[in-house]
């Protein structure tokens, strides 16, 4: 799940920070606190799961279960006795007074014989010796270890990536391009995830995410980006963000009834396959729509950018967030769904929510969302699935539309041809271009994702986007068409059936409005080198995840690009990275 970039204002000062402090010390502090996160949220897990598994105490004094028979010579059937069970066929008294050695039967009695304790009825709960009763008793015991109420969840995670790129050769270079110097970049994020029942079929979730790091080069100059995780609000230490608040209704419309699993955004139960849902409130766009299972998530399976349709300029905070609403129609073999949400007022910038949802707020950053009817974004996304035999695909055909205040290419570049930008000017999202080719204007988009279980644990996916091309991005990536096939195998064939191994490849072009833009020096979301040697963005991507617990995993990833940034005159790059990922 991509989380998004950063306003110039934010990113500049970024930079010059980053630039004035020692970057070994900053590496050991996001050392450090990738070990306390480890090791605290480990600490939480061992101490949750030896909660749950741990017996219940002994009572004091007797025993739950009945004393086992005596032998024959002694114990005999005496009904001056303490009873000590009873069922609904009769009562039994016991004694275990030994029996005199050298006592004889008297004339005419039978022999003594064995006590014999009738097995108590399982299903019995009213004699308190059931197993039924028993277990209850433990559910009780175990319910009261727990830390929330009933129906409540709790979950985190924990992501740390590495990324290292050895130095690319560039026959110039602008003030949003790659470096040509070896660099190495991590980032953490960490997950605490909150889910609470409230009325029939309605539930309400909680994330706080904490995060730190950097992507390459400040996460400027390639636009299927190496690192998921590399927002473009980076920070030297932690900072936090309520990132999901929302309430989710589930009316259901009868008929088959499906499971739903204990989730970061789900609680456990069962819901109508045939339902409406309603989603309002804060979230990650990109969660509900563009959903292709192989290629979605860059804490578990490819780490780049291109984890989401990169021609979609989904509305969204720099680090992914936003508020809005979502409605889901789904049906055994399709599903219509609809999202609205708001854009900030400047390109990349934070909303007005951040103010309160994010700490700290470092002073100078805009949090704002505009005009409320006039910068928002929407989406409408046609999903049909089907089964070849035991293998189920699906496609997904959606048009988008943003509409607020942004930048016109073509007026912008007329702008930059007359004035060209300074030579020292510094990075920062679409930082040269001149304020009059900011209009209150739409850019619309379509996208295709198609998705087929060739064999089992064998899946192929495929994505195409396309958008105007006439108007600067709002939030996502500066693509303007885009073309991804992909493959994901699970390693049961190889005895690892918790590993998996992945490979992508993606083409992501410019429109000739875009184009002419770049070279009269003007800079995007992402690119902007000072001129363009045009040609498309090619890249490849391959990892193995490897399970090294439950829960815990390790990658290991390669990424090559050609043509960063839509620019033959710099390239190729090689990007090697290590994730490390826990769950709870």
């Amino acid at each position: 799940m991509t989380r998004g970039r950063l306003a110039p204002q934010i990113r500049n000062r970024d930079c010059v920070l980053k630039s004035q402090q020692n970057p070994t010390q900053s590496r050991s502090a996001c050392r450090s606190i990738a070990g306390l996160c480890i090791f605290l949220l480990g600490l939480f897990g061992i101490a949750s799961s030896s909660a749950a598994s741990e017996p219940p105490a002994q009572a004091a004094s007797g025993s739950s279960s009945p004393p086992a028979p005596a032998a024959q010579s002694a114990a005999l059937i005496d009904l001056g006795k303490i009873p000590i069970g009873a069922d609904d066929s009769g009562t039994y008294w016991a004694t275990f007074d030994p029996v005199p050695l050298n006592q004889t039967p008297p004339s005419g009695a039978l022999p003594p014989s064995p006590i014999v304790i009738p097995e108590p009825d399982k299903t019995d709960k009213a004699n308190g010796n059931g197993e039924d009763k028993k277990d209850e008793g433990l559910k009780i015991e175990e319910d009261e270890r727990k830390l929330l109420p009933p129906g409540w969840n709790l979950h985190a995670q924990t992501t740390l990536i590495q990324n290292f790129d050895p130095g690319i050769r560039a026959l110039y270079s602008g003030p949003n391009s790659l470096s040509t110097q070896r660099d190495r970049e991590g980032s953490i994020s960490a997950d605490l995830f909150l889910g609470a029942p409230l009325w029939q079929g309605a539930e309400f979730h909680f994330d706080l995410l904490m995060w730190q790091g950097f992507g390459l080069s400040d996460s400027f100059g390639l636009e299927a980006f190496p690192n998921g995780d590399a927002y473009k609000a980076g920070s030297e230490t932690p900072r936090f963000m309520a990132a999901h608040l929302f309430v989710r209704q589930t009316i259901g419309l009868g008929g088959e009834q499906q499971d739903v699993p204990d989730g970061q955004y789900t609680l456990p139960g069962k819901q109508d396959v045939s339902r409406l849902t309603i989603t309002v409130g804060r979230l990650n766009m990109a969660e509900l729509f563009d959903n292709v299972i192989y290629n979605t998530d860059p804490h578990t399976q490819f780490m780049s950018w291109a984890n989401t349709l990169l021609t979609w300029d989904y509305p969204a905070d720099t680090i992914g967030f936003t508020t809005g609403f979502a409605i889901d129609l789904n049906q055994p073999n399709w599903a219509l769904r609809y999202g609205w949400f708001q854009l900030p007022s400047i390109p990349n910038g934070f909303t007005s929510d951040d103010r309160i949802l994010m700490w700290p707020v470092e002073p100078g950053e805009i949090t704002s969302d505009g005009n409320f009817w006039k910068q928002w974004g929407m989406i409408l996304e046609f999903e049909r699935r089907w089964r070849f035999g035991d293998h189920p695909g699906s496609v997904l055909l959606s048009a988008w539309i943003d509409h607020g205040l942004l930048a016109d290419y073509n007026a912008a570049t007329t702008l930059l041809v007359r004035s060209p930008p300074p030579a020292n000017t510094p990075a920062g999202v679409e930082v040269t271009v001149p304020q009059a080719a900011f209009s209150y204007r739409s850019k619309y988009g379509f996208g295709v994702d198609w998705q087929q279980e060739v064999a089992k644990n064998v899946g192929t996916f495929a994505r195409f986007g396309w958008q105007d091309g006439e108007t600067a991005a709002a939030v996502f990536t500066d693509v303007d068409w885009t073309v991804q096939l992909g493959v994901s195998v699970k390693g049961a064939a190889w005895h690892r059936p918790n590993d998996t191994f992945g490979l992508l490849g993606n083409i992501a072009g410019a429109s000739s409005d875009q184009v002419a833009f770049l070279k009269a020096g003007g800079t995007g979301i992402l690119n902007g080198d000072g001129n363009l040697g045009y040609t498309p963005e090619m890249s490849l991507e391959t990892y193995y995840d490897i399970a090294l617990a439950k829960g815990c995993n390790l990658a290991f990833d390669y990424q090559f690009f050609g043509n960063p940034a839509f620019n033959a005159d710099r390239g190729p790059v090689n990007v090697f990275a290590t994730r490390l990922h826990w769950e709870f």
